[in-house]
């Protein structure tokens, strides 16, 4: 397994990971015991990385994330999250928190439902914009003094608040989402920022939500309940423009001799040593196709290529509804 160092002073963490967001909400019916089955076979691989969040389920995730790894504890480095509110009664609902207070309640449920002492890597969510970023991660460093948690992130954070943050302790992951149609960080401050402070770039849907691997052709592909039904990038003339975009995708895949997803793995990963990604998946074999990207290695020549047919701003649509574009890069 290749590994990457988490922050400037971190641990070895391996270098992809593994989202489990998708293995109890948003992209359909959950299959509990498949998914318990791939983050045990993640760990087989050598794998260490699971990232989970309290709003997953909401709740549900760090639950089966805890059972997962029972036994087996030493071997897995926990990512989970907080600030983003759900209601087990109405998931639909959304609110965000960063007050000091919440922080250290949330802290304490995470832990219980995970069945852990001590989260490894905790993040804040999304921004709050009610309450100064220095007193959300001030309550957060005391979780790190207190033992309950040992390094702290941002998730969606801009460069800007990454540095205010950072300043009052260290950061040792932004979590932003980054792959061939979303280059975000490339352009917002969020990749410079990251350089200049040591902090590491945590890729979440690097496969551009399942788009990437060329296995979707038809929004009528998902679900009734998947929560891509309702992103602007996978509807209607949107849908059809990045379909296109991936045909070019695969085409450079097979040239390469490996699959969609992989040659989008190996491109974020070819972004820098500070960049990370946690492509989630519910089944084994995809988690082992994934993991395949780490044995492909891209030329100079072969990034241009990718970038001649997919530079950015290349998809169409933005990357969430309008209601939500406003949390990110806060």
């Amino acid at each position: 397994m290749q590994t990457r160092i988490l922050g400037r002073h971190g641990p070895n963490v391996s270098a992809l990971g593994l989202g489990c967001m998708g293995m109890s909400d948003f992209y359909g019916q959950r299959d509990d015991a498949e998914s318990i089955a791939t983050i045990r076979h993640a760990l087989d691989r050598g794998l260490n990385l699971l990232d989970t969040a309290d709003m997953y389920g909401p709740f549900t995730n760090e639950e089966l994330v805890g059972n997962a790894i029972k036994g087996r504890r030493d071997q897995a480095f926990i990512a989970t999250k907080f600030g983003i509110v759900r209601d087990a009664g109405d998931p639909t609902r959304r609110g965000i928190s960063g007050r000091p207070e919440y922080v250290r309640a949330a802290c304490e449920a995470s832990l219980k439902r995970l069945g852990i002492e001590t989260i490894d890597l905790y993040y804040q969510h999304r921004v709050d914009p009610q309450v100064a970023i220095e007193e959300t991660v001030g309550a957060m460093a005391e979780l790190v003094q207190g033992g309950k948690v040992r390094h702290l992130g941002l998730s969606e954070a801009s460069g800007a608040t990454l540095e205010r943050a950072h300043a009052v302790h260290p950061i040792a992951a932004l979590q932003s989402e980054f792959s061939l149609w979303t280059r975000d960080p490339e352009q917002n401050g969020m990749l410079a920022a990251c350089r200049k402070l040591g902090v590491s770039l945590v890729a979440y849907s690097p496969l551009g939500r399942g788009f990437l691997t060329g296995a979707i052709r038809s929004p009528e592909d998902f679900e009734a309940d998947d929560y891509r039904r309702g992103n602007p990038r996978f509807q209607g003339e949107n849908f059809a423009r990045n379909l296109q975009l991936v045909e070019q995708v695969k085409a450079l895949a097979a040239d390469k001799g490996c699959s969609p997803a992989q040659l989008a793995l190996a491109w974020v990963l070819a972004q820098g040593t500070e960049v990370l990604a946690i492509p989630g998946t519910k089944r084994r074999s995809r988690l082992d196709e994934n993991l395949g990207a780490l044995d492909v290695r891209l030329s100079a020549a072969e990034l241009a290529a990718i970038d001649a047919v997919f530079p950015p701003d290349a998809a169409a649509g933005t990357r969430y509804a309008a209601a939500m574009m406003h949390m990110v890069n806060a």
